[in-house]
């Protein structure tokens, strides 16, 4: 008798390996202060953090095109748990052991960045392979986990230091790296099917020549872009809206923008079967919009700060309602298709976050201008979306 796969398991290890890209992206920029006092590293070396982080993840995407399908899903997410738990206990460790604490924070910072990048192209896949019902309200639930880590780091690590001291956040790094480690246990017994049969995936050649691909590609971009560019300054705006610490900054800028957008993807996992994907999908970009005018226009700085938690719930849909509409309308595109669109999307949050904080600082340091240059991406999302749904809508693809 043939035992039924429990799917369920396969589902949670994907919820968790959300959880552990937010950890890889939110803990340390938590201790950017810490590492400047403790360490004396100037803000400028800080700076290269984030920038390290993201370019790793880059290079892996693209590497990825090419390995995963050798390699297969189970050993390379398996990788990814193992190299975002090293990377993050290692920051208990390295600092202290190497001559220069700086190299020894990058280089935790990139053999997790690793893993996230890892686990960023294939955990979409392998839930999109599973035999469940309303794929794209799965992968919204799904990538509203990442909402749920990112909200859970700010909220655990502030809780952390706020009992124990600043002064023990290797210990917090210790315990974050419990949950990449734990996981590992998780996809090594799960099943994991195969997104498209052996020899029938497309190849990257082939996704180049593919007209619809590379509507993908800018979609992906600019949903990353109206994504990060909001989020990686909502702390910035909360501080300069309220006047209040940045602890405080936080929990009202970044949490409340990551509430926001993980109520969004979870609201449209719950009920996005009675609605039309590209419908909602051009509802958010207009949302998005307006939100990034209000933050940008607004005379009181409160409205200002709505308008960013407000972009966090208009965004929400964005980059899982990319991966979904793509893999509907090239469902052969397989692994290449994943980590190009990946790419794409970490690209656009590359570029993104760069736009806002290079026209601030023209702007004689001016946020709310710098935000209002980010209007372009959901602008092109809508106009992306739009042109998906008159060319695929009526063959039943969109």
């Amino acid at each position: 008798m043939k035992t039924k796969k429990n799917y369920k398991k396969t589902q949670f290890a994907c919820y968790l390996g959300f959880v552990t890209q937010a950890i890889c992206a939110n803990f340390v920029p938590l201790l950017f202060l810490t590492f400047h006092k403790t360490y004396n590293v100037s803000f400028g070396m800080l700076a290269m953090i984030s920038t390290c982080f993201f370019v790793t993840q880059l290079v892996v995407d693209f590497l990825c095109t090419g390995i995963v399908d050798k390699l297969g899903y189970r050993a390379c997410i398996i990788a990814a748990e193992v190299t975002s738990g090293l990377g993050l206990a290692g920051l208990a460790f390295l600092p202290d052991l190497l001559p220069s604490p700086f190299c020894g924070i990058l280089v935790c910072v990139i053999v997790y960045a690793v893993g996230s990048g890892l686990t960023e192209v294939l955990v979409s896949p392998i839930i999109e392979a599973c035999p469940f019902e309303n794929k794209d309200t799965m992968m919204s639930l799904l990538h509203s986990f990442y909402c749920w880590g990112w909200v859970g780091v700010v909220l655990g690590s502030t809780a952390f230091f706020a009992v124990f001291g600043i002064e023990h956040w290797r210990i917090a790094a210790l315990i974050w790296s419990v949950v990449p480690l734990y996981n590992i246990f998780n996809f090594a017994t799960c099943p994991i099917e195969s997104l498209v049969e052996e020899g029938k995936s497309m190849t990257m050649p082939q996704l180049f020549k593919t007209k619809a691909f590379w509507v993908f590609i800018v979609l992906m971009i600019c949903a990353g872009a109206s994504e990060i560019s909001m989020g990686q300054w909502a702390s910035a705006f909360a501080e300069s809206a309220l006047h209040v610490s940045k602890t405080v900054g936080d929990l009202a800028g970044p949490c409340g923008f990551a509430v926001c957008m993980g109520i969004s993807r979870l609201l449209y996992g719950k009920f996005g079967e009675k609605v039309d994907l590209t419908v909602f999908m051009m509802a958010s970009g207009t949302m998005c919009l307006v939100c990034y005018l209000v933050s940008g226009l607004a005379a009181i700085p409160f409205v200002g700060l709505l308008g960013c938690a407000a972009c966090g719930f208009s965004v929400g849909i964005m980059w899982p309602g990319s991966i979904s509409i793509s893999s509907q309308i090239l469902p052969t595109g397989g692994t290449a298709m994943f980590a190009l669109l990946a790419l794409a999307g970490d690209l656009g949050g590359s570029v993104g976050p760069a736009i806002v904080g290079t026209v601030s600082q023209k702007a004689a340091n001016n946020l709310q201008t710098g935000v209002l240059a980010g209007i372009g991406f959901p602008v092109f999302l809508v106009l992306s979306v739009l042109y998906i749904r008159k060319k695929y809508k009526a063959s039943g693809k969109a």
